[in-house]
């Protein structure tokens, strides 16, 4: 009974990481730009097939490539995941505060969440060419409705926040140019009979609640803005740091360039002079053949010299 035991843990151990082999593998597979796509689904699901994982295959092969908008979305959730939780969090602060506020906090907090949104997909749009892809005027469009989306609408920021979009998002009708905002038509309609006037303290109460949130809302709002400035502030700190950056490498490309020149040059002057070299050896090796040549002609002469000597004196 044991060993059952041990097999039945040992097996729920693989389909844990089968699990998350899966997961891991959709999760690059949509951060994967939407050119490459497809062709790396079908790695990834060939691997999980190879590897026995037939229905981790199936669920990798189903996943649809996202359009620009919904990938650059993606992106920017998997890309700056802090920012990204803070913003999901303001979706709760506003869809919260929503609900209680006036028409004249609405409208302020609804020009605060145009100016957040803007700022974020700019660093979208920013990140997106980091990648290599430019962004359109009509696909920016898109982005930032997607993320009007995920503040208006939960279900949109659950979609999001997983960073698998196929697609891009659509707010809410509410929150389109010159429509009225949200929960303002719940406001505007005709109101039921009360069957009483609510007492003053209610009605105060109501009020302080009001404030309440418009004031928890606005400091969200301003937190989420200063965030961006700083990391605004820090992007541009880091395209100064890359200017410079860039002009200590053509520095350094003309020095090297430089060193290369030189080296060239070295390396010709040193084959010459080896050039020279050789040849000067072999002049010296000619010149000694020469004068080995020309001491045993002298010998040769010295001693035919010597044996007529000898014999004119016989």
């Amino acid at each position: 009974m044991p060993r059952k035991d041990v097999r039945v843990k040992q097996g729920a151990g693989k389909a844990g990481a089968a699990g998350a082999g899966v997961e891991a593998a959709l999760d690059e597979l949509y951060a994967t730009p939407p050119a490459g796509f497809v062709a790396r689904r079908e790695e990834l699901a060939l691997r999980a097939r190879t590897e026995g994982r037939a229905q981790d295959a199936r669920r990798i092969h189903a996943a649809r490539r996202p359009s620009l908008a919904a990938w650059t979305a993606n992106l920017l959730r998997r890309s700056l995941p802090e920012e990204s939780r803070r913003f999901l969090e303001l979706g709760e602060a506003l869809r919260e505060a929503y609900g209680t506020l006036d028409r004249a906090g609405i409208k302020e907090l609804s020009v605060q969440r145009r100016s957040v949104v803007a700022a974020l997909s700019g660093q979208a749009a920013r990140l997106a060419a980091e990648a290599g892809q430019r962004l359109s005027a009509s696909v920016r469009q898109e982005v930032e409705a997607t993320l009007q989306a995920v503040l208006a609408d939960p279900g949109a920021a659950e979609r999001w926040a997983a960073g698998r979009l196929e697609t891009a998002l659509t707010p809410p009708s509410d929150l389109l140019p010159g429509s009225a905002p949200p929960g303002e038509v719940a406001r505007t309609a005709p109101a039921r009979p009360a069957a009483r006037a609510p007492a003053k303290d209610e009605l105060a109460e109501r009020r302080r609640e009001r404030e309440r949130r418009l004031a928890r809302a606005r400091e969200a709002v301003e937190a989420a803005g200063e965030r961006l400035r700083e990391r605004r502030a820090e992007l541009a700190e880091a395209d100064r740091e890359s200017g410079r950056a860039g002009e200590r490498h053509e520095r350094a490309e003309e020095e090297v360039a430089a060193a290369e020149r030189r080296l060239h040059g070295a390396r010709e002057e040193l084959r010459l002079s080896g050039q020279e070299r050789r040849e000067a050896e072999e002049r010296r090796r000619t010149a000694a053949d020469t004068l080995a040549r020309a001491e045993r002609e002298a010998r040769e002469a010295a001693r035919e010299a010597e044996r007529a000597e000898r014999r004119g004196d016989g």
